[in-house]
């Protein structure tokens, strides 16, 4: 991955503190070091698909910034319009060996751990569609806020592709919007409208498009006032026990996702899946 590469200080006298910046080829990030906070952008058109490669930028662009001393937030967002992510690639869970399927789903834990355990406040800036694995990194973070565009929608929806939102996935969705909540979305695989996702507190507040990344600047400074050792710590505490069950069970989660989307049965939901997309376009 590249390194760093410090772009040109600003003259004195001006408000605006150096902004660093390194991007990747599906990600990019800004980091504005008088703040403390660092922006991170999805930019893999044509829908952010979480592929292996995206994967593993994204772990990478994390522990950078998780290691550096001059960042202490994260906001998450899109460069794509329309879309946050369409979560999870099919084509990295289609037709491929069981050494490629394991690979991929150690990088999707991977992402989960590092994100949901961050010791950064981060804030998702929701400014598209967020389907499943989408949905899964906006649920990861302190806080999620979203543009205020009924066209725009965000869930859990494994159900309606024939698959099954592994128990880490269902946890962090629990631990957002209680049981019944979830069971319920879960089942039936639902994506929720930006209002919906609101009122059913999957998403923690509606801005309009316009006014999103203002809206995030501003509760990130909020969230920054605060010590961080006792933010980090109460954070910790609160997601520990989660974080944990996933850690000792990881190699069986991975057993258990290989096993089931090599299945015949499987394969053939996400190529009726596949088809049906073509057909949309």
């Amino acid at each position: 991955p590249p390194a760093w590469d410090r772009g040109p200080r600003q003259p004195p006298g001006l408000p605006l503190g150096p902004c660093r910046s390194f991007s990747n080829n599906k990600i990019q990030v800004e980091l504005d070091e008088s703040s403390g906070v660092a922006t991170m952008k999805f930019k893999s058109p044509p829908v952010n698909s979480l592929s292996l490669d995206f994967l593993t930028e994204f772990c990478i662009s994390l522990e950078k910034l998780e290691n550096d001393r001059a960042c202490r937030g994260v906001i998450i967002t899109s460069a794509v319009p329309k879309i946050f992510s369409s979560g999870l690639d099919i084509m990295e869970m289609y037709g491929k060996s069981m050494e490629h399927y394991t690979e991929f789903w150690r990088a999707v834990q991977e992402l989960w751990l590092r994100l949901y355990g961050s010791n950064m406040v981060t804030v998702a800036a929701i400014n598209g569609s967020s389907p499943a694995g989408g949905c899964l990194v906006a649920l990861s973070c302190d806080y999620r806020i979203m543009a205020e565009n009924p066209k725009f929608s965000i869930g859990l929806n494994e159900a309606q592709l024939g698959i099954v939102a592994p128990f880490w996935f269902k946890d962090t969705f629990v631990n957002t919007v209680g049981h019944r909540i979830a069971e319920r979305s879960l089942q039936l695989g639902s994506l929720h409208t930006a209002p919906e996702a609101y009122k059913l507190g999957i998403v923690d507040e509606l801005v309009p498009e316009e006014k999103l990344m203002e809206k995030a600047a501003a509760v990130m400074a909020q969230w920054l006032a605060l010590p961080d050792h006792a933010r980090q710590l109460t954070k910790s505490m609160m997601r520990k026990a989660l974080v944990d069950r996933l850690v000792a069970h990881r190699e069986e989660d991975v057993e258990n996702f290989v096993t089931f989307i090599s299945k015949e049965s499987i394969q053939k939901s996400l190529r009726m899946y596949m088809e049906m997309l073509k057909k949309k376009k």
